[in-house]
């Protein structure tokens, strides 16, 4: 772990509050065709459900992924990835992409603080 990395990039409490971070539930999971790392989410968050592309085909059997609640940074940029449009970035820690999720009840679309 980089200690010093954790000291000096440090963001503001108003930057924080830019950060719109919500609760999502994967409804579907597809790998991608040519490519080794990717699969297409689809992510309800609440208000809609979201086309996410994220680098865990080879880590989690996607079969098992819907009804999965996961972290979701839903005003991320939205990005091309091998021709398909990804709209927000599925949160995951570590080299094993261990997802994010809630213990709780915390319905898609609940914003996290």
């Amino acid at each position: 772990m980089d200690v010093e990395a954790l000291a000096e990039n440090r963001i503001s409490f108003d930057d924080f509050e830019e950060v719109d971070i919500r609760v999502g539930r994967i409804e579907s999971a597809a790998p991608i065709e040519d490519s080794d790392k990717l699969a297409r989410l689809e992510v309800d968050v609440g208000i809609e459900t979201r086309q996410v592309v994220a680098g865990i085909k080879q880590l989690h059997d996607l079969d098992e992924l819907p009804g999965t609640k996961v972290v979701l940074l839903a005003n991320m940029e939205t990005a091309e990835l091998f021709g398909y449009e990804s709209n927000g970035m599925v949160l995951a820690a570590g080299e094993e992409a261990d997802l994010l999720t809630t213990h709780g009840d915390a319905e898609p679309g609940t914003k996290i603080r």
